[in-house]
């Protein structure tokens, strides 16, 4: 645990999100001002996996009394293993496993130990609804009580789970002003002009999309999922019909907002509901998109004319062969991250970094919004 002091910085990058660790590294040595070429934040790990699927892993350098930053992209399905002669992909449950043997490395040597993991592990099981697990506060206690200091993640699924740890550091980051910068400067400073409204695609998202439509000065609206709560599909109720609530779409441009994708099926469906209401152009954005089902479906909703762009983040694994896609726009979180850690470890508040709002309306004024 912390002894209260500024701490050496140091980067532990696990395999799973080796790309963004390696561009924060960068950016941190910009930050930094630091010019040796070979210089690195990164301490070399080694992650070693037996052949009957247990693991390990060996901290390479010395981390004694440094303040330590582990970056970890749980949801990277790419990773492999070789497991009684079979390769086997690595989910959530491995790699958070991984986590905590990189703890049980460090042992209790670092000065402060900062869990960046921009994906919440479990997020989507965050609450009970009867005899269910609760996975999503039990891996934080655990991570409190291995040691960590600090957790940092990005736009949790339920923003309220910090509630499971009250006597440590919880951190959640919105990548709400890179996402508009970048929208923006993709789609032009008179975006916003032209009769907009933002929806939120279910009652989950609405306080998203509100804070959305009150910092651009939009118009909201929401579709309400009406399930069959007779009936389990893939794990959940399946959609019966999209209700909507809120003002006419008709020759409007639709921004739809929600902190992650997975199947799609949800957004599709939205997607062609606001077409159905003659909405002109449809935009989507999602910090965290996971394309659990491919994404021909999106193809063909951009082929038809019925979605424009939509924006995610680099936050979490997607495939090399999706970047291509002329619809898909995904914005480089490394350097926002890099300056929190910097941020951090020189025992600097990061609140000016988290607060978006006037940052996005000074965006807005030089833009001309």
């Amino acid at each position: 645990m912390a002894n209260g002091s500024k701490g050496n910085l140091g980067l532990i990058v696990m395999s799973n999100c080796k790309e963004l660790g390696e561009k924060v590294d960068r950016w941190l040595k910009e930050l930094r001002g630091e010019t040796n070429e070979d210089f690195s934040y990164i301490i070399p790990i080694e992650e070693v996996r037996f052949n009957n699927g247990e693991g390990k892993i060996r901290i390479l350098d010395s981390v004694r009394g440094k303040d330590l930053y582990i970056l970890t992209d749980v949801g990277n399905y790419h990773c492999t293993y070789t497991m009684f002669g079979f390769e086997n992909r690595m989910g959530p449950d491995e790699h958070f496993q991984d986590i905590k043997r990189v703890i049980s490395a460090i042992g209790g040597k670092a000065n402060r130990v900062t869990l960046i993991m921009p994906l919440l592990y479990a997020s989507r099981q965050h609450r009970r609804k009867g005899r269910e697990s609760l996975d999503c506060a039990m891996a934080l206690e655990e991570l409190e009580n291995c040691g960590v200091d600090t957790i940092l993640t990005f736009d949790a699924h339920d923003p309220t789970i910090y509630n499971a740890i009250p006597g440590s550091s919880f951190e959640n980051v919105f990548p709400t002003y890179s996402i508009l910068k970048n929208f923006i400067a993709k789609e032009g400073d008179d975006i916003f002009k032209d009769n907009m409204t933002v929806i939120s695609p279910d009652t989950g998202a609405m306080e998203r999309a509100i804070y959305y439509a009150n910092v651009l000065g939009l118009d909201v609206g929401m579709f309400y999922k009406r399930r069959d709560r007779t009936r389990i599909v893939n794990g959940k109720n399946p959609i019966v019909q999209h209700e909507y609530i809120g003002g006419p779409l008709e020759g409007k441009k639709v921004l739809i907002i929600d902190d992650m994708i997975a199947s799609g099926q949800s957004i599709i469906e939205v997607v062609n509901e606001a077409v159905k209401r003659n909405a002109k152009e449809i935009y989507a954005v999602a910090t965290f998109a996971f394309f659990t089902e491919g994404v021909e479906k999106f193809d063909k909703l951009y082929e038809e004319g019925k979605l424009t762009r939509l924006y995610t983040t680099n936050l979490t694994y997607i495939p090399e062969s999706y970047y291509d896609r002329p619809w898909l726009v995904r914005v480089d979180l490394s350097r926002f991250i890099a300056k929190i850690a910097n941020t951090l470890n020189n025992d600097e508040s990061i609140s000016p970094l988290l607060e978006c709002t006037s940052r996005i309306r000074r965006l807005l004024k030089h833009t001309g919004n």
